[in-house]
């Protein structure tokens, strides 16, 4: 290493605990070094960028067990996991939000404006984000549905046509099922939007790929902050499509208020 990198090497081994919950320009600050320099340093040790190296250094501190990109220690009281939880997801949302391509999220809003009928297709947690995702998009005058089952998926591709599009949401990138769904429905002419890590077969397929990338241990542990991530850029496609329908559309949004306004109870009601 060059001796400004030994220094952040210095720096994380005598302070392993803070460093896990510290942003890359927090540590160039206490190690005196620049941000590239911390860049340079987690490359030296064969690691893809700073947050990989946060959760790797989690990962290997002995007290403690990774929970997804969460290092729980056995003494953590409720506060602690409340506070690392919360402060690594929002760490990591942030770093999303950094690396979003708005001009990708564009696109697809363009491709679900001329479209009557979309459909969202998941697994697992992506498949939860694939339920959310139709419930938007049902109140915004689509014809829209959910599948998480690679059956019902196939089905429902090859029924597809022209300028009708599909939502592929996975957090790995690499499922075979979703793939052979993908493939079906571009063969019937529907534009196909990814919401997965950029360079991977998912993301390389889609017409127009949205990267979403988190770095998750998902091999033991269900996809936690990504599920967040996804749910965050369907809001946003969501938003941008009601944003170009126009203000009239705000009755038709009214509308459907109105309709469940009857299944709640009012303030002061009890149930007996």
């Amino acid at each position: 290493m060059r001796k400004s990198e030994v220094k952040v090497a210095q720096y994380v081994l005598d302070n392993m605990d803070a460093v896990v919950h510290m942003r890359i320009v927090d540590l160039a600050q206490e190690a005196q070094v620049s941000e590239p320099t911390i860049v340079r340093f987690c490359r030296a040790l064969g690691v893809n960028g700073f947050q990989a190296f946060k959760v790797r250094l989690a990962q290997s501190n002995t007290t403690q067990h990774s929970i997804g990109q969460f290092a729980i220690a056995e003494d953590d009281t409720s506060a602690d996991i409340v506070q690392k939880i919360f402060d690594t997801s929002v760490s990591q949302i942030m770093n999303v939000r950094r690396d979003l391509n708005p001009q990708q999220v564009g696109n697809a809003v363009e491709a679900l404006i001329k479209s009557k009928r979309v459909e969202f297709y998941g697994f697992g947690a992506s498949g939860a984000v694939a339920m959310d995702a139709m419930h938007k998009f049902f109140r915004l005058q689509f014809s829209a549905v959910a599948y998480s089952d690679p059956h019902m998926q196939s089905m429902s591709a090859v029924t597809l046509q022209k300028d009708d599009v599909v939502v592929a949401i996975s957090q790995s990138g690499r499922t075979k099922d979703l793939l052979h769904a993908m493939h079906m429905a571009q063969n019937q002419g529907a534009h196909v939007i990814s919401l997965s890590p950029p360079d991977t077969p998912v993301s390389d397929l889609a017409d127009l790929p949205i990267h979403v990338h988190i770095n998750e241990d998902t091999d033991v542990f269900t996809p936690m902050t990504s599920r967040i991530a996804h749910l965050l850029v369907i809001d946003c496609l969501a938003v941008g499509v009601a944003q170009r329908k126009g203000p009239e559309f705000n009755e038709h949004l009214a509308r459907i208020k109105d309709s469940i306004g009857t299944l709640r109870l009012m303030d002061g009601n009890e149930i007996s």
